[in-house]
C-alpha cells in the first residue's frame, strides 16, 4: 500500500485506495515496454540476457510491491537496474516505492529519470503527477496529467481524469476539478471512486441535490459502500432536510462500520467536521 504524507491533502480521502488503482496500471507497465518508448515492437528474439534478467526482476518487484513488501520490491528494482541501467519502468516503479517509503527526494529523482528515458510514457507522467500533487504543487501536477492525457492511444484516460480531478479539488480549483471528474464519470459511470469524489466536490460547493444523485449511484451496489461514502450520504441528506433518509444512511453506517471514526462522528452529531 502506498502512503502519501503531503500536508493539505488529507481532507480529500481517496476511497477504495486510489493508490492501488494507480499501481494496477503500473504492474502492466512493469511487464512490458512503456508507451512511446520505441518505434518498433519488441519480440523475444530482440531481448538480450540482460533484458530478460531485468524483466524477471521487474515482475518480481511489481508483485512484492502489490503485496506491500516495499523493501523487497526495492531490492528487486535495484537488481533490475543493475542488469539494465536505462530501464524506464524500473525508475517509474522505484519512484512509487520511494514515495511509499516517504523518501520524497529520491522518488522525484526516480520519476524525472524515468521521463528522461521515456519522455512520451503516459504512465510515468501519471504517476509523477500524482506524486507531485501530494506536495501541493497543483499547477505542476495538472500540467503532467494533461501531458499524459494528450499522448496518442493512451488507454487509461479514466484513471488519469479521476486523479486529475481529485488533485484539482485538493487545490480548490473547483470548476476544473468538476470538469475532469465529470468527464471521467461520463466514460465510466460505474466507477465508485469517481462517483464518490464528484459527490464530495459538489457537497463542498453547496450543490446538495447534485451531490445526492452521485452518492446514491455509488450505493446502488452494496459492496461499494464505505464509512466515508455513507457518512457523505448522511451529511448530504441533512443539508437537504430529509431526516428519514439521513437516519437510514446513519443506521447503515452504524450497522456495517460500528468502529469507524465516521460512525463516532455521526453518533456525536459532529456533522460539520
Amino acid at each position: 500500500m502506498m502512503v502519501f504524507r503531503a500536508a493539505g491533502f488529507r481532507r480529500w480521502p481517496v476511497l477504495w485506495s486510489l493508490a492501488a488503482l494507480l499501481l494496477a496500471a503500473l504492474v502492466g507497465c512493469a511487464a512490458g515496454p512503456g508507451q512511446g518508448m520505441t518505434d518498433d515492437v519488441k519480440t523475444s528474439s530482440d531481448q538480450t540476457d540482460a533484458d530478460r534478467r531485468a524483466r524477471v526482476r521487474m515482475e518480481l518487484a511489481a508483485g512484492y510491491f502489490t503485496r506491500g513488501q516495499i523493501s523487497t520490491a526495492l531490492d528487486e528494482v535495484k537488481l533490475a537496474l543493475a542488469a539494465r541501467p536505462d530501464l524506464p519502468e524500473a525508475f517509474n516503479l522505484r519512484g512509487l516505492i520511494y514515495a511509499a517509503m516517504g523518501e520524497a527526494r529520491l522518488a522525484e529523482e526516480s520519476f524525472r529519470r524515468a521521463l528522461q528515458l521515456a519522455p512520451r510514457d503516459a504512465d510515468v507522467m501519471h504517476n509523477f503527477a500524482w506524486f507531485v500533487c501530494q506536495s501541493g504543487r497543483w499547477a505542476e501536477a495538472d500540467a503532467l496529467f494533461r501531458q499524459a492525457l494528450a499522448q496518442p492511444q493512451y488507454r487509461d484516460t479514466v484513471r488519469t481524469l479521476m486523479a486529475q480531478g481529485i488533485c484539482l479539488a485538493g487545490g480548490q480549483r473547483w470548476p476544473e476539478a468538476e470538469a475532469a471528474l465529470s468527464r471521467a464519470y461520463e466514460l465510466d459511470p460505474a466507477n465508485p471512486v469517481t462517483g464518490f469524489h464528484l459527490s464530495d466536490l459538489l457537497f463542498r460547493r453547496g450543490e446538495y441535490e447534485r451531490a445526492r444523485f452521485y452518492i446514491r449511484r455509488v450505493h446502488l451496489r452494496r459492496e461499494f459502500a464505505t464509512p466515508q461514502s455513507l457518512w457523505l450520504a448522511v451529511r448530504v441528506e441533512r443539508r437537504l432536510g430529509d431526516a428519514v433518509a439521513m437516519r437510514t444512511w446513519g443506521q447503515q453506517l452504524q450497522e456495517r462500520f460500528p468502529q469507524s471514526s465516521e460512525t463516532l462522528m455521526y453518533e456525536r452529531g459532529r456533522f460539520d467536521e
